[in-house]
């Protein structure tokens, strides 16, 4: 039996942790960009320092969304509550 970490959103597009297993991922997803950014802070001047922090940004939430994507249970589609 697959263990899921994620369950659709009542309300909107995605989905939501729901173990200790999601919150890690997404803690983790959100604690890489803000250590990224911290890092870079120092070459804010620099377009290459920008153009990185961007490319890890998109990259570190792609990653967040394929692995929530694969552990949740359920499919994402736009929903409007308890309305079928």
């Amino acid at each position: 039996m697959a263990q899921y970490w994620f369950k659709p959103k009542r309300y909107g597009y995605g989905a939501t942790p729901i173990t200790w297993q999601g919150w890690v991922v997404t803690l983790g997803a959100v604690l890489a960009m803000i250590a990224a950014s911290l890092l870079l802070r120092v070459e804010a001047r620099n377009g290459w320092a920008l153009a990185a922090l961007v490319a890890f940004d998109v990259a570190a939430l792609g990653a967040l969304a394929v692995v929530s994507y694969c552990k949740t249970d359920g499919e994402w589609r736009w929903r409007w509550g308890d309305r079928q």
